[in-house]
């Protein structure tokens, strides 16, 4: 149980998954902005939080006591320390949950890999909402004024050189790629984890079918070589980039095809003797 002292009687009494702790009120009012700053700040409202019989309030969400523990000290002294014992994106999720700040300001983590890596997560979601407004957003406007619903770009560094042959251009198939030169967006998809919260984000602004990887694209002629038919085949140089895939197709869900209607008609047939006959006889099987 964590005890707050002070003369005050306006005492919370809050349960964490049957733990029970006593705080005064005037600990979350200093911190209005965040969740429990708003339940029970100045305009106090019932109707978000839940009470028992005995005034007990109950905090509902993925909350467990260690974590709360750690949670009160923010509204202290304005800082968290994270415990060996606790993992740091726990943490985070619970801040997140009672719209508390995580950063470096406001938690010492005894797991630094780990701490740094939610601040990464954070910085890879902000940079990429840059890339897509100053970069990305600009070729999907291309794409969608030649009347496309969805785009294949490939990210190119500043230094690639495309060079294709006019008369023997390299085989793409139908799914043609547009291009985005930017060497900074090029080291940004490099890592995994920038690639999977840069899907999250176009999910989140209604994009479908978003995808992210690693693929080849053909930038020089390598050398031409002659087939035994007497064609030429053009050998060009492939470098591995990052690519992005997505569609913003609204009606996805419906067919594509025309269906026919067709009317069932009755038509009355006399049985034929033969036919049943041979209907009736075992077929021979073969291998």
């Amino acid at each position: 149980m964590c005890s707050i002292n002070r003369s005050s009687t306006d005492y919370l009494e809050i349960s964490v998954h049957d733990s029970i702790f006593t705080v005064d009120r005037e600990l979350f009012t200093s911190q209005p902005n965040t969740m429990l700053g708003r339940m029970f700040g100045s305009c106090f409202d019932q109707r978000l939080t839940k009470v028992d019989d005995k005034g007990t309030y109950r905090l509902d969400g993925d909350v467990s006591p260690d974590v709360f523990e750690v949670i009160l000290q923010y509204y202290r002294d304005g800082c968290m320390t994270c415990p060996s014992t606790l993992s740091p994106s726990k943490l985070r999720k619970t801040c997140d949950y009672l719209l508390i700040p995580f950063n470096d300001r406001t938690v010492n983590c005894h797991n630094l890999c780990e701490f740094i890596n939610e601040l990464s997560n954070d910085g890879a979601r902000a940079q990429f909402e840059c890339f897509l407004e100053s970069i990305l957003l600009k070729t999907m406007i291309i794409c969608a004024r030649k009347g496309m619903r969805e785009c294949h770009i490939v990210v190119l560094t500043d230094d690639d050189v495309v060079d294709w042959d006019k008369d023997h251009p390299p085989s793409l198939g139908d799914d043609f790629p547009e291009t985005a030169v930017s060497s900074k967006l090029y080291r940004f998809l490099r890592y995994f984890e920038n690639r999977d919260i840069s899907k999250q984000v176009l999910k989140e602004r209604g994009f479908k079918k978003v995808k992210f990887g690693i693929e080849g694209f053909p930038t020089t002629k390598e050398r031409v070589k002659e087939r035994p038919n007497g064609k030429l085949e053009v050998i060009y140089n492939y470098v591995q980039r990052p690519f992005l895939a997505t569609s913003w197709e609204k009606q996805e869900s419906k067919s594509r095809h025309v269906d026919f209607t067709c009317v069932k008609t009755r038509i009355s047939i006399p049985p034929d003797s033969e036919a049943a006959t041979l209907l009736s006889a075992p077929m021979d099987s073969t291998d």
